[in-house]
């Protein structure tokens, strides 16, 4: 999106504030992917306790969500730290 907004303004690539910006909310995003990831772990944590009466399909969609959920994450702060080490080069 940042290369059509560039090429829609006639403006120069990669310029050190937007990418500043870009690496900004993805520091965000991967904050709160963790908070999720985290959040959906520990709800499945409690649907698999012995009080809880979970259908076991259920539950192993659950837990393939949470799965995906810290994979997301990962995906997020790769790419975040991906843009922290572009900065410098600008």
């Amino acid at each position: 999106m940042v290369d059509i907004y560039c090429v829609l303004l006639n403006q120069p690539f990669q310029k050190p504030r937007i990418l500043l910006a870009i690496s900004i909310g993805d520091w965000v995003v991967s904050v709160l992917a963790l908070a999720s990831a985290s959040s959906a772990a520990s709800v499945v944590d409690l649907l698999r306790s012995d009080e809880s009466v979970c259908p076991p399909t259920i539950c192993n969609r659950y837990q393939f969500a949470a799965t995906l959920a810290f994979l997301t994450w990962f995906l997020s702060l790769s790419s975040s730290l991906f843009n922290l080490w572009l900065l410098p080069s600008l």
